[in-house]
């Protein structure tokens, strides 16, 4: 057999040897004498490429052994080029140990979803259930049909766009944080294709996404304050208490009586008490760190009232079952609206309390760092970041400062 035609039967591979070129025809003659189709150790791998007839023209099959051995067989190649560069690649990856198995890549998104779901223990219940929403409601009907193997980035990126826009008569368009989260949902299953060895890469990495706007913060006033809390009737405890020390709902609905110190002015944040699918989930707070919050002491007598004759582990702000209470921004025309209007404030979220405890520490002379502790943050980068609008009086400060220093030293700039 002439070495051109042992060609067209068998595709030699070699890997990891150190031979001169002619070594390596030596060898490839004496494989074609014998007809050698298996591999020799010591880096050698045989695969056969064969042609075979269809009604549409010539193929070319490729056989080939997987790492673990068994053989397996891939058709249709239209010219023997394509065969060969395959059966190189097969071998290589075998080598490199990033070897892609296609018949483990045919699982779709959503059999590999139903799995990945249930991985995500270090998410805390509240984000858990955005998550699965997401899941259920736009990647799962979009993706969970489609291999793995067969998503491409160019698909991903026009499905984040189809997102964006919304299609006219089907859906609204969807806002940057939720794209966001759908987005991360079907990259972080694609991640875990990849991990498995199932795809070679991630086809959603990469894909441009829409800027996330941030809402504009609503500070209110210490006598803003005051008329909101006189306008919320017995919950006004409640306003005070959020507006003075930044805690979030679910922190505030997880105080029991035990976690007020009256003589210190602390309250112990160790719980998380939120709403997630219609009932109070209790954990822990965000971070997943306890943490210690002062109070001003025109809520001690407020705190001590409710806190009067009461055991240490009953809930501090509970409902009329004792129970811990529900965000009132979950429904419309709820006492917090009501609140809102007739002290005449513009409409706001509960949320935007702890944004206004903010606002009135650094004006009381706070820094970033005890911002950073009295809101649970988990840096004080975060707390920059989050509020950096309220230390650009931060900036002022510091040129005036360094210019009465360099006057008290009698540093004059005359040009």
């Amino acid at each position: 057999m002439s070495l051109e035609r042992c060609m067209e039967a068998t595709c030699v591979v070699r890997l990891g040897l150190c031979m001169s070129a002619a070594t390596w025809m030596i060898i490839v003659r004496e494989l074609a004498d014998r007809r050698v189709k298996v591999s020799r150790r010591g880096g050698l791998i045989v695969g056969t490429v064969e042609p075979y007839s269809t009604a549409a023209g010539k193929r070319y099959r490729v056989r080939y052994r997987k790492p673990d051995h068994s053989q397996t067989t891939k058709r249709g190649f239209t010219t023997k080029k394509e065969a060969d560069l395959f059966l190189a690649s097969v071998e290589l990856g075998k080598a490199a140990g990033t070897f892609i198995d296609p018949s483990i890549a045919r699982i779709t998104v959503g059999a590999l979803g139903a799995s990945w779901l249930p991985s995500q223990t270090h998410l805390k219940p509240s984000s858990m259930a955005v998550v699965e929403s997401a899941w259920r409601l736009h990647v799962e009907p979009t993706w969970g049909r489609v291999a793995v193997a067969d998503v491409r980035h160019s698909d991903v990126q026009n499905w984040v766009a189809r997102l964006s826009t919304g299609e006219p008569g089907r859906s609204k368009p969807k806002s940057a944080a939720l794209i966001h989260r759908c987005y991360g949902v079907l990259a972080g299953i694609l991640d875990t294709a990849v991990k498995d060895r199932r795809i070679p890469s991630n086809p959603a990495r990469g894909v441009g996404l829409p800027r996330k706007v941030s809402r504009e913060h609503v500070y209110l006033t210490h006598e803003q304050v005051d008329r909101l809390a006189r306008s919320s009737g017995t919950h006004a405890p409640i306003i005070r208490v959020l507006a003075y020390t930044g805690l979030r709902w679910g922190e505030l609905s997880g105080l029991r009586v035990g976690d007020v110190d009256l003589g210190r002015r602390r309250l112990s944040v160790s719980v998380n008490a939120v709403l997630v699918g219609g009932k109070v989930v209790v954990g822990t707070p965000k971070t997943h760190k306890r943490r210690v919050v002062p109070f001003p002491g025109f809520l001690a007598a407020p705190l001590s009232e409710l806190c009067s004759d009461r055991e240490a582990n009953s809930v501090l702000f509970s409902d009329r079952f004792g129970g811990h209470l529900t965000t009132p921004t979950v429904r419309a025309n709820s006492w917090f609206d009501k609140a809102l209007e007739m002290a005449g404030l513009e409409r706001m979220t509960i949320h935007d309390l702890r944004h206004t405890a903010a606002s009135l520490a650094v004006s009381a002379g706070a820094n970033v760092k005890a911002v950073q502790r009295m809101l649970g943050h988990a840096s004080a980068a975060m707390t920059l970041d989050t509020y950096s609008d309220l230390f650009d009086d931060d900036l002022d400060i510091v040129a005036v400062r360094l210019d009465e220093a360099a006057a008290r030293a009698g540093v004059s700039v005359l040009n």
